[in-house]
């Protein structure tokens, strides 16, 4: 832990500061062309945010569900949202809610306080997985929910549907799968009436593929990219400077995007303490032009060493680097246009990168995902997968079928390269398990034997496909490969049934596309993508089952 300039929030201060406060909504947040306005009056909106949620890592890899929801905790926020308060946050980061818990009276008191939030979608079991990345009905399911739960409060400003997902020239396929998520969720908002909430990405400072990254994201049509751009930046350490911190080179290659950026990370923290001396520069005049201002990494201390504030139950122990930023913040005063006077010059898009060696991603996205049409799929095959099967055997089994019959594969093949998806590349591992065997089953001649993989199928009688299952079946094809033009009906299959409330209201969301339950197997990290791709290559060589 670092040398601290204590200073504690007692519980009896945080019950005075919020009895005095009065209960008003926000101006909801809008985007027009590259800057945030707050609706009402059409002030520029610069973010003075900082990262809160603790103990928490989840950068484009699947793990631990284990982690906890900031905003559900309305002792934490009543301790901590004062202090946030001190350092003149108007924002903060979350990068993972239960949607299932409530959130309104941390949202309330963000609220009060005119303080913004920007949500990740993700939670660590269920992300975008850049080592073997797809876009199924489950993360979809989990990204919906997150949306439903909180749309309906006036302080949320944004989504982040990916963070550093594609952090290399190694795995940047994987931003295929990312800006399918925000075209769905997108959408999705769209499709359920809910009021204009932008959908974004946060990516790291690659610079090998930093230009391509945010080229790809904000091309191609308005459905499918971007609503804003989130850079986690860390390349201002110490007394640097606008030049020698490359912030001048990022604010040059930015200056012609065409939707808001920030940075959605900064503050590198060596040496130690921190000076924040890259505040001034972030909210000057020769980067507000550009940026829409950045979120520090972060509020609480942990083994990283980036806290703000050190927490011991209800007391919050303020840190050396609490104090600097809190003198940087005090010094500026960002000056902005009106959105009544703004006319956006920036308008056009940018140009789709060139597939190569640098970049890997095609223009091609993945299909939605559409639970009901997976679990049509499931209903109707003869052959199906068991839901107790073990991670190794799953891959072997994937890896025999596919290698025997490429054919029998292609309809949940997903190639973030080439861009060729299967229609139902979207399902989940049961479904998609299912599609596999039950093709191989029946090029076998629905042999009794071909339906058992060592155990792991077992054969069902398929039910007829009949009114909507039936049109979505037939747009699929019978091989799986055909465009299903369908959209899910369906809310968030992991949100709360029930009422939620929040500042503008009440919402009641039924989640209408989890209404056939189809067992699903404990992939864990394992993800079936690398086991599709493979299996021509190494079928000859599997495990005969």
């Amino acid at each position: 832990m670092k040398a601290a300039a204590f200073a504690s929030t007692t519980i009896a201060a945080v019950a005075a500061f919020f009895a005095s406060t009065a209960h008003a909504d926000v101006d909801p947040i809008v985007i027009k062309g590259s800057k945030f306005f707050y609706k009402t009056n059409g002030t520029e909106f610069f973010i003075k945010g900082v990262a809160y949620q603790q103990d928490f890592s989840g950068n484009g890899t699947s793990g631990s569900n284990d982690y906890s929801d900031p905003l559900a905790d309305p002792d934490g926020c009543k301790r901590d949202v004062p202090v946030l308060q001190e350092l003149q946050t108007n924002t903060v980061r979350v990068y993972a809610i239960n949607p299932e818990q409530d959130h309104s009276q941390c949202m309330q008191m963000l609220q009060d306080a005119g303080i913004y939030v920007i949500a990740d979608l993700s939670q660590p079991g269920l992300s975008i997985n850049r080592d073997s990345p797809t876009w199924n009905d489950q993360i979809y399911a989990r990204y919906a929910s997150v949306v439903d739960s909180l749309q309906n409060y006036t302080n949320v400003l944004g989504f982040f549907a990916g963070n550093e997902v594609s952090n290399n020239a190694s795995n940047t396929d994987a931003s295929a799968f990312v800006k399918a998520a925000v075209r769905d969720m997108k959408a999705y908002i769209k499709q359920n009436n809910y009021r204009q909430i932008g959908v974004g990405y946060a990516t790291n400072d690659d610079a090998s593929i930093r230009t391509d990254l945010a080229d790809y994201f904000n091309c191609g049509s308005p459905e499918e990219s971007i609503d804003f751009w989130g850079y986690n930046i860390y390349s201002w350490c110490g007394d640097s400077s606008y030049q020698q911190s490359g912030y001048a080179d990022r604010t040059q290659e930015f200056s012609n995007y065409s939707v808001p950026a920030f940075f959605a990370e900064y503050g590198c923290n060596t040496p130690s303490p921190r000076k924040f001396t890259e505040v001034g520069a972030l909210y000057g005049s020769e980067m507000t032009p550009v940026w829409s201002g950045g979120i520090v990494y972060m509020y609480f201390q942990e083994a990283n060493d980036y806290g703000l504030v050190s927490i011991d139950g209800n007391s919050v122990s303020k840190l050396d680097d609490f104090t600097a930023l809190s003198s940087q913040i005090a010094k500026v005063t960002p000056t902005g246009v009106n959105a009544a006077s703004y006319t956006p010059t920036n308008t056009k898009a940018q140009n789709c990168p060139a597939s190569g060696t640098a970049w890997q991603a095609a223009t091609a996205l993945p299909p939605t995902p559409n639970k009901e049409l997976c679990s049509c799929m499931f209903e109707s095959l003869s052959c199906v997968a068991k839901s107790s099967v073990s991670d190794e055997t799953v891959g072997k089994t994937f890896g025999y079928i596919c290698g025997q019959s490429q054919s029998a594969c292609d309809g949940i093949t997903a190639n973030g390269t080439s861009g060729v998806y299967g229609a139902y590349s979207m399902c989940n591992a049961t479904e998609q398990l299912s599609w596999a065997a039950n093709a191989y089953y029946k090029e076998s001649k629905q042999n009794p034997s071909a339906c058992d993989f060592n155990g792991v199928a077992h054969t069902q009688s398929p039910t007829s496909a009949q009114g909507a299952c039936s049109s979505l079946l037939s747009q699929a094809g019978t091989a799986g490969t055909g465009t299903v033009t369908s959209v899910p009906t369906g809310t968030g299959a992991g949100a709360a049934s029930g009422t939620k409330s929040g500042s503008t209201g009440t919402s009641t969301h039924t989640g209408a596309a989890s209404m056939m339950n189809v067992p699903v197997l404990n992939l864990g990290m394992l993800q079936l993508g690398a086991y599709v791709l493979g299996a021509a290559l190494t079928g000859a060589g599997m495990l005969l089952l």
